[in-house]
């Protein structure tokens, strides 16, 4: 069975578990806007207005262009693939009726990226083609179902993942021979992102790159600051292979001429975030939700008298390095409901963290990990002991 059979079989069950009828994803032009949901359940871009139905009762419809049509009846994903010339509304309503649904859930949501792909013109189109009919009237969100089809990762995806995060921590090993002090933030991440190449993937986000103190950790891009002696070289980075990404960060200290270890304060760090990061790990169970760990994980920190860090603590991974749906992070507005999702056996997260060090750098450290009944396996080999160039 294909990933897109396996996850549509999926999608029928998580339906019935929540009492929907009719899934309806409503698409259009999908190269340039496309929902999140496409390579998941439905497996081919379109160019046409399309929709595409999943039934709690089993039955799935694909109604695309013509043109479109050969590559769907090819896949085998839909028990039926309806073609249209020339009125796609009017066919939407009709299929509609044969379904007769009490709810029909829509790709919006408030609250998950994943689940927000149909965009507000389609949405107004949609009640344009079912004004008079009580259909809009019964529009649910997709959201519990995305939560559950994206987390819910069947042993396939689990395997692709966990292939991912193995070749990214091999490129950070190659990569540790090739890095010597002199080199901007710019040509280490091209030596990262050419591993990473070279290695059948592409890189699943830009990759992030700190000099020691003179960058800035988060989301910025690497700049001109030089590697010198002395520096703390932190790198996030990810590979996207196979449809499947991995997202981990690592460390290595650039010793000064004559420094036989590190700065003791950095050592006390590392061993911190290192702490952490395998306390939380074991808390990564079905049944817990994100913001009773990531409090575990900030207590811990308070207690030993280091700043706690201003972000979640993990974030799920896929198909999509950040893959939506629950995360393990405190109950702020902006992550609305996320963090009170219970986790689910065999969601795939990260596990993340770091302290600023003035003078010396970020000690930020991410592993990959799949939810187990005995807390998170981790997906790779983890980073133990600090590095040195």
């Amino acid at each position: 069975m294909t990933l897109v059979k396996a996850k549509i079989k999926q999608a029928i069950e998580i339906l019935n578990e929540l009492d929907i009828d009719l899934w309806l994803v409503f698409v259009r032009e999908t190269d340039m806007m496309s929902d999140p949901v496409v390579p998941l359940v439905v497996g081919h871009n379109v160019v046409w207005q399309s929709a595409f139905f999943y039934a709690r009762d089993g039955r799935t419809l694909a109604l695309v262009g013509n043109f479109d049509t050969p590559d769907f009846e090819r896949s085998g994903y839909f028990a039926k693939v309806q073609p249209y010339i020339k009125d796609c509304g009017r066919e939407i309503k009709n299929t509609i009726d044969k379904f007769k649904p009490r709810k029909i859930a829509l790709n919006y949501s408030t609250n998950d990226i994943a689940a927000d792909g149909l965009t507000h013109g389609m949405y107004l189109l949609l009640c344009e083609y079912l004004k008079g009919t009580p259909y809009p009237k019964r529009f649910v969100s997709s959201e519990a179902i995305m939560s559950r089809l994206r987390g819910r990762k069947v042993s396939e995806e689990i395997a692709l993942i966990k292939e991912a995060a193995v070749l990214t921590q091999k490129v950070w090993e190659k990569a540790l021979v090739k890095i010597k002090p002199g080199k901007n933030e710019i040509a280490i991440r091209d030596i990262i992102d050419g591993l990473i190449v070279e290695h059948g993937g592409v890189p699943s986000f830009n990759t992030i790159v700190n000099a020691g103190a003179k960058s800035s950790p988060g989301h910025g891009r690497p700049g001109q600051a030089v590697l010198e002696p002395g520096d703390l070289l932190h790198i996030d980075f990810g590979i996207r292979k196979n449809d499947y990404c991995s997202d981990i960060q690592r460390l290595a200290y650039v010793r000064r001429p004559g420094e036989p270890n590190p700065p003791e304060n950095l050592t006390k760090a590392f061993d911190m975030v290192r702490k952490v990061i395998e306390t939380a790990s074991l808390l990564y169970r079905p049944g817990k939700k994100g913001f009773q760990i990531d409090a575990v994980a900030r207590k811990l920190l308070r207690d030993n008298g280091y700043p706690v860090y201003q972000h979640a603590l993990g974030h799920q991974i896929g198909r999509s390095v950040h893959d939506g749906a629950a995360i393990v992070g405190p109950k702020w507005k902006r992550y609305g409901r996320m963090p009170e999702i219970p986790l689910e056996q065999n969601n795939t997260f990260t596990v993340e963290l770091g302290i600023e060090l003035p003078d010396i750098g970020y000690v930020g450290l991410e592993e990959d990990l799949v939810v187990t009944a005995n807390g998170g396996e981790f997906l790779c080999p983890v980073q133990k002991g600090l590095a040195f160039i």
